[in-house]
């Protein structure tokens, strides 16, 4: 993921030059906004799929295609875009943040010789990245999705990065590893789908946690769910156990997609920074 220099041109340390942490955060906030904008109709539709039948009501809609068809005959071309401007806000400040200390611990962590970090430690940065861009990125996410606190969305976090940033790491180490694959496009879409996939079936059930609590109502003065523990106690007992992963679908369409863009903007400006400011 790192940017890294021509082989002989390093630092103090021994190891490669790279690009400054200005810039690496820079452009991790520009490849979640790029992918963002190509996303958004599928992250709406993952919303609606996700409140859909909360409790033991009727669900509004029966499928992912279902949820989309009613969204634009009822709110138009317009409507499957509501709430862009919120998630590019969400990517400008979660997602600048978390790429960017990833991608900061991830080349202080691998040794002088190259060597990565393991799977463990890359999904130990991957939690850090992910609560601490999340405990920044709230703000925004206040205006995507309604809000009662910050700890559903640092814990949803948490989950993701360990799994996604950690997976596609280590992904595109087993690709290049392979002798199969150079470090070109190709190797970063086959490690972005499997990251997508590892990252949609791990982070479901806390992200149906997450989006219930952001948007659960007072019932006699109460509130409607007491922690997150249990929200996944009542979807269980009244939605079934199989419905923590309902809008997997439109979920991992909206995930692999928008993980795939992400870390391919990430490394292609990673290595035009390099040509153009490190190589030689």
């Amino acid at each position: 993921m790192a940017a890294t220099a021509s082989p002989g041109a390093s630092g103090m340390d021994g190891k490669p030059r790279t690009s400054p942490k200005s810039v690496k955060f820079l452009f991790g906030g520009l490849a979640g906004m790029g992918a963002t904008v190509f996303v958004q109709p599928l992250d709406l539709v993952k919303n609606r799929m996700q409140l859909s039948g909360e409790g033991a009501k009727t669900r509004e809609y029966k499928t992912s295609f279902h949820a989309l068809t009613s969204i634009l005959r009822a709110e138009g071309l317009r409507g499957i875009y509501t709430g862009l401007s919120a998630g590019l806000l969400r990517q400008a400040t979660y997602t600048t943040t978390r790429l960017g200390i990833y991608t900061v611990l991830f080349e202080r962590l691998t040794g002088t010789d190259g060597t990565p970090p393991g799977f463990l430690l890359k999904a130990v940065i991957g939690m850090t990245a992910g609560a601490t861009g999340a405990f920044v990125g709230t703000p925004a996410e206040v205006a995507l999705i309604r809000m009662t606190g910050c700890i559903p969305t640092m814990a949803r976090a948490v989950v993701v990065n360990a799994a996604q940033l950690a997976s596609y790491s280590q992904s595109k180490q087993f690709l290049l590893d392979s002798g199969y694959f150079s470090d070109n496009i190709l190797c970063h879409f086959c490690a972005s789908m499997i990251s997508g996939l590892v990252t949609t079936a791990a982070s479901m059930p806390v992200d149906i946690v997450k989006t219930r609590i952001q948007n659960m109502r007072m019932i006699d003065g109460k509130p409607e769910y007491k922690n997150g523990l249990d929200v996944l106690v009542k979807v269980v007992r009244y939605e079934g156990f199989f419905s923590l992963w309902k809008g997997f679908t439109p979920y991992y369409a909206r995930l692999g997609p928008h993980t795939v863009l992400t870390f391919i903007f990430l490394e292609q400006m990673n290595k035009a920074y390099k040509r153009l400011f490190l190589s030689g």
